[in-house]
């Protein structure tokens, strides 16, 4: 059963473009990363070059208008700043170190 009050992340990908394992991938990152403060993960089958993702219904990505699929710092990044802005994400937040 799902917490009304937690988000949902739902993947929109295209099957014809065998995009499943990426929709996955990324879904279990954002599992591992917000775990309960989710209320739901979907992947959601569909066609013609489809690959979006929105959180509780607003598109916060989508391959065509954002050039692509996003990495992963990315997309925690957006869900983090829905969720809870003032999360750390420990190493994705911070900026590379300059070799010595």
């Amino acid at each position: 059963m799902t917490d009304a009050r937690k988000p949902r992340i739902a993947f929109t990908y295209c099957t014809q473009c065998h995009w499943l394992l990426r929709a996955a991938w990324m879904a279990q990152e954002l599992l591992s990363t917000f775990g309960t403060d989710l209320g739901e993960v979907a992947l959601i089958p569909a066609t013609g070059g489809a690959f979006a993702i929105t959180y509780d219904g607003a598109e916060i990505w989508e391959r065509v208008r954002d050039g692509g699929f996003p990495d992963v710092k990315a997309l925690k990044g957006r869900v983090r700043d829905r969720l809870d802005p003032d999360r750390d994400l420990g190493h994705l937040d911070r900026a590379k170190r300059e070799p010595n």
